[in-house]
């Protein structure tokens, strides 16, 4: 499943829930959220347009990074 790295400008524990809330809605995603670098990392069959709309539903400032290389 491919790694997908976005940006996600979050400033506390509130906006962290706020992004698992909505990938969890979403669905098929498993994520790790790096709150201090405000970073979301996202394996999901799902496109990014698609993540990256369902991250916005957030009303936070969010964009792709990139994907990320598994290690």
């Amino acid at each position: 499943m491919p790694k997908h790295e976005f940006f996600v400008d979050m400033t506390c524990e509130g906006c962290s829930n706020a992004v698992t809330r909505v990938l969890h809605r979403l669905g098929g995603v498993q994520f790790d959220i790096d709150l201090p670098n405000k970073k979301v990392c996202i394996d999901s069959e799902h496109n990014v347009d698609t993540l990256l709309e369902t991250l916005k539903k957030t009303g936070k400032n969010a964009s792709y990074l990139g994907e990320k290389s598994a290690q």
